[in-house]
């Protein structure tokens, strides 16, 4: 598995990946259902706009990412392996912001203790008739958790590497509630990542291969 350096090397690097032009759409596609749903709720009327934090932090001498198992009765995405985010708040002063809140109400990070890293692009989410703002940020010490219980079933701490590693990926035909559809997921001992968080990730790994160099193996 590729391990990605430390902080102190990886995480200027990544920042400064993240401001120059993104992978985009091509990379994003790589973990996207296909086809779509039948339903397509953004052509219904105005999309409502979302945030989700995918949140770098040190934990076992490497960087973790933080994601959430959803509360199975949620109306959206229930049981699914999600990043921490949530729908835009009128007092939010920005999408950043919405992701900040959610997160801290989600697991519990304080705002204070991120470091905003930079922007992922948006995606959309024709089953819900969302647009998510996806954000990297950086916590320098694992944050004190506190999970939303009624929102979270579980805290997810992914070591990054994870998102590299040659057996991550894989593509079934599932059947979902209103087709049978191609799924490419990211996989992780027992958890299992798709849909919309997995389009967000397809193009974050992207990011990240660009800045984390090949040669870092270990058994």
């Amino acid at each position: 598995m590729h391990r990605p350096h430390l902080e102190t090397d990886l995480i200027p690097h990544l920042a400064q990946a993240l401001a120059g032009p993104l992978p985009g759409a091509a990379a994003q596609q790589l973990m996207t259902v296909s086809p779509p749903p039948v339903r397509n709720r953004l052509s219904e009327g105005p999309a409502r706009l979302g945030a989700v934090l995918a949140l770098l932090y040190p934990h076992l001498g490497e960087l973790h990412l933080a994601l959430t198992r959803r509360s199975a009765h949620l109306r959206h995405h229930g049981g699914q392996v999600s990043l921490p985010g949530g729908a835009q708040e009128p007092q939010d002063a920005s999408l950043w912001r919405t992701a900040l809140r959610e997160a801290a109400e989600e697991i519990g990070v304080a705002e204070g203790d991120v470091t905003r890293l930079g922007a992922l692009t948006p995606v959309e989410v024709t089953a819900s008739g969302f647009i998510v703002h996806p954000f990297v940020g950086y916590a320098p010490r694992r944050p004190a958790f506190r999970r939303q219980e009624d929102e979270v079933e579980e805290l997810i701490e992914l070591p990054l590497g994870a998102l590299l590693a040659d057996e991550a990926k894989a593509v079934e035909e599932w059947q979902l509630h209103d087709r049978l559809a191609r799924v490419p997921f990211y996989r992780h001992g027992p958890v299992v990542i798709w849909g919309a968080t997995a389009t967000v990730l397809s193009e974050f790994e992207a990011v990240l291969r660009r800045v984390s160099p090949q040669r870092e193996t270990r058994p």
